[in-house]
C-alpha cells in the first residue's frame, strides 16, 4: 500500500527523448527517486528529458536540489532537462529559489515580489 502523498514516476521513451510524469509530493523522502529515475535516463543514453509536474502537489528544497543536480548532470552529458506544467505553488518555489530556468514554459507566470513589495 502506498502513502497518500508518496511520489510516483512513470517513464515513457521515444527514441532519444524521455517524458517522466511525476505524481505526488517531492520532498526529502522522494528526492532520491527523482535522482534515480532521471539519472537512469542518462545512463540509458537519453539526453532530452522532459518532466511533467502537473500532478505534483508539493516540492520542497530537497526536490529543488534533486532537480538541479540532475539538470547539471544532464547539461554535462550534452543534454537538457525541462520541467513542465507545475502547480502555481510549485512554480513559486522554483521562482523563489532562482530555479525557474528549469521551467521553460512557465518563468514569466510566477511574479516574485521585489524587496519593496515584501516590506509593504
Amino acid at each position: 500500500m502506498s502513502l497518500p502523498h508518496a511520489l510516483h514516476a512513470h517513464r515513457h521513451d521515444t527514441e532519444n527523448r524521455a517524458m517522466i510524469t511525476l505524481t505526488g509530493e517531492v520532498d526529502l523522502d522522494s528526492a532520491p527517486l527523482i535522482r534515480e529515475t532521471l539519472g537512469r535516463c542518462l545512463l540509458d543514453g537519453i539526453r532530452t528529458i522532459d518532466v511533467d509536474l502537473t500532478a505534483v502537489s508539493f516540492c520542497d528544497c530537497s526536490g529543488i536540489n534533486a532537480f538541479l543536480a540532475v539538470a547539471l548532470r544532464t547539461t554535462e552529458a550534452g543534454g537538457v532537462l525541462r520541467l513542465h506544467h507545475p502547480a502555481p505553488a510549485v512554480a513559486r518555489v522554483f521562482a523563489l529559489t532562482g530555479s525557474a530556468a528549469l521551467l521553460p514554459d512557465e518563468p514569466a507566470a510566477v511574479p516574485v515580489p521585489g524587496p519593496a513589495a515584501r516590506a509593504a
